[in-house]
């Protein structure tokens, strides 16, 4: 092997380690985890896989996170558009420090808005629904979109504004036809943050709800029983949670290689 290539693939098999140990034990039952060191399995097992995918209380785990975290991805993007354009195109009274302030609702951590959002929700009858997380959600992600956003917009030519409004372009239909596709690439890493973000959340996701909309990071707290954890259980729960974020970075992969080169990633 040349030996320029060493290094990355040590570094490949260490990052790969723990994906490749949490996929075998899924595979294995309790017992065997705690039992016995293998590289794997001695005897494989799909109850686990089976479990989740018959027990209403695990598949619905999924589906009610992956509804939420759709929800907050599409509001998130479709507040921070508008927003990150006028950062970027005008200048107005305050401009850096409300955009400072955006900043800061993403440095709080969610502890701090639990119970404020709890009561407010448990008042309006959005307490354990969907809903209720995704616009949680969107305190942390919609300043998140519109930073990286604006980093896109000013990239992008004023002139570009000035000509389609020398052609007789209305605002909306050239934002919509002409600018939102010139930064296509900004969107596309803009949606995989705040997919991530929001999916890996559980302290918001888990004070929110109890029963109905339960999501699946707060199902998996509470695999004990009276002999100790399912790790089984849990291993295959974990393995099927990075499926989604798989599918979102297959699919946005080359506007992610952009937003390093040319956003604020």
């Amino acid at each position: 092997m040349n030996k320029k290539y060493i290094v990355p693939v040590i570094y490949i098999v260490c990052l790969m380690l723990p994906i490749y140990w949490l996929v075998k034990m899924s595979f294995m039952t309790t017992n065997e985890i705690l039992g016995t060191f293998a590289l794997w399995p001695k005897e494989i097992t799909f109850d686990n896989y089976i479990k989740i995918f018959t027990d209403p209380t695990w598949y619905n785990g999924y589906f009610n996170s992956l509804t939420y975290v759709g929800i907050n991805t599409v509001i998130s993007v479709s507040a921070a558009l508008p927003a990150a354009y006028a950062f970027s195109r005008f200048r107005f009274l305050g401009d850096k420090h409300l955009f400072f302030w955006l900043l800061t609702n993403r440095m709080a951590p969610p502890a701090v808005f639990a119970l404020p959002f709890f009561q407010l929700y448990s008042a309006v009858n959005l307490f354990d629904t969907p809903m209720a997380v995704a616009l949680a959600h969107c305190l942390f992600n919609i300043p998140l979109a519109v930073w990286i956003l604006e980093g896109f917009m000013s990239g992008v030519p004023k002139e570009l504004d000035e000509t389609a409004y020398v052609d007789g372009y209305p605002f909306w239909k050239f934002f919509v036809r002409i600018f939102i596709p010139t930064i296509a690439a900004g969107i596309g890493v803009t949606m995989f943050f705040c997919f991530m973000f929001s999916w890996v959340e559980l302290l918001l996701a888990k004070t929110l709800t109890s029963v109905a909309a339960k999501p699946i990071a707060a199902t998996m707290t509470r695999t004990a029983s009276t002999s100790g954890y399912e790790l089984g259980l849990l291993a295959a729960a974990g393995t099927l949670t990075i499926i989604p974020g798989a599918f979102v970075i297959y699919f946005v992969r080359n506007y992610i290689a952009k937003g390093f080169a040319l956003g604020r990633v």
